[in-house]
């Protein structure tokens, strides 16, 4: 991954990257807040070799599509850091594939990290290496408090549940992964409130595969992914001029799944018209080949978990 070799004034500790912050004012005395921050799993176990979506196909797995994996997610981390972002870079575990989906490990909101729970066995090894990160983590001061979940729910972390700066609400998906009881539990931990989405099809497992709020209020999204309820849901907190509707090729292509930075919105390669459309609203696309992750049913979203977001105006940490 020689696009994530970051370097300068960056330090690497314990299998992950430090990042500088910005100094700010807090009140009377100086502080910092953090750019943009992300944990990214390196490829280098990656492959697709079980089916637990209707994405996933281990018989187009070879090795140009490992190579192809490894470039895709060295040209993601680039992009976050020309975003403005600093990525924080998980190694890679035999036997754990789609451990390089670190969207599923944890909802991340004000410092607390909730923890998942996977339902599928295929992932649930997972769970303990996100938690010794998410443990390196709060020794380094980038989040404050892991919380698990209560027994016998299942949530499967940041794709289910996307926080929408705009709206300060969070937006929790369930039905085919993630439980309905874990609507409540987000709304606890977080002391929170959440617009419930129940997803209508396993194409479309979790809601960050057919959702995405964007900077500035507008929203991503792609309306059969979601039962008439959820619909009904999204159109009373989004006015028809902010909603951004993905045809089936976008959603197709993971499109709808991006991270978004200010006005940068990286993605899988989109469609030509979905990328004009976006322009015409004022966001500059950044399109990625990640061909090799879509054939596990993941884009660039679901290779990402941020870290940062923060309730009310930024987590900050005050200094002097």
């Amino acid at each position: 991954m020689a696009n994530c070799q970051l370097s300068g004034n960056l330090r690497h500790i314990a299998g992950f990257l430090l990042a500088p912050t910005v100094p700010i004012m807090v009140g009377h005395s100086w502080g910092f807040a953090m750019r943009p921050q992300f944990l990214l799993t390196d490829p280098g176990h990656f492959n697709v070799s079980y089916c637990i979506n209707p994405w996933m196909a281990p018989e187009a797995w070879n090795a140009g599509a490992a190579r192809a994996a490894r470039a895709g997610s060295g040209a993601l981390c680039a992009a976050i850091r020309e975003a403005g972002g600093e990525v924080h870079l998980l190694p890679a575990v035999e036997g754990l594939p789609d451990l390089v989906f670190p969207a599923n490990a944890a909802v991340v909101l004000d410092g607390t990290v909730l923890a998942a729970r996977f339902l599928h066995p295929q992932r649930q090894g997972e769970e303990a290496i996100f938690r010794a990160a998410f443990e390196d983590l709060r020794a380094r001061g980038l989040v404050d408090e892991i919380v698990e979940l209560p027994d016998g729910v299942i949530q499967e972390g940041a794709g289910d549940a996307i926080w929408d700066q705009t709206r300060g609400h969070f937006w929790i998906g369930h039905g085919q992964r993630s439980t309905a009881s874990s609507i409540a539990v987000i709304e606890q931990v977080f002391d929170q409130p959440g617009v419930a989405l129940e997803l209508a099809s396993p194409r479309f497992y979790h809601l960050d595969t057919c959702f995405c709020p964007l900077a500035g209020g507008r929203l991503l999204y792609y309306p059969p992914a979601f039962t008439p309820a959820a619909l009904a849901a999204i159109h009373a907190q989004v006015q028809p001029a902010d909603r951004i509707v993905a045809s089936d090729e976008d959603a197709a292509a993971f499109s709808v799944n991006a991270v978004n930075i200010g006005e940068v919105i990286i993605m899988a390669r989109p469609p030509e018209n979905l990328r004009a459309r976006l322009a015409a609203h004022g966001y500059r696309v950044v399109p990625i080949d990640l061909d090799p992750f879509i054939l596990s049913g993941g884009g660039a979203y679901c290779m990402t978990l941020r870290l940062d977001r923060a309730g009310g105006a930024g987590r900050m940490r005050r200094v002097g």
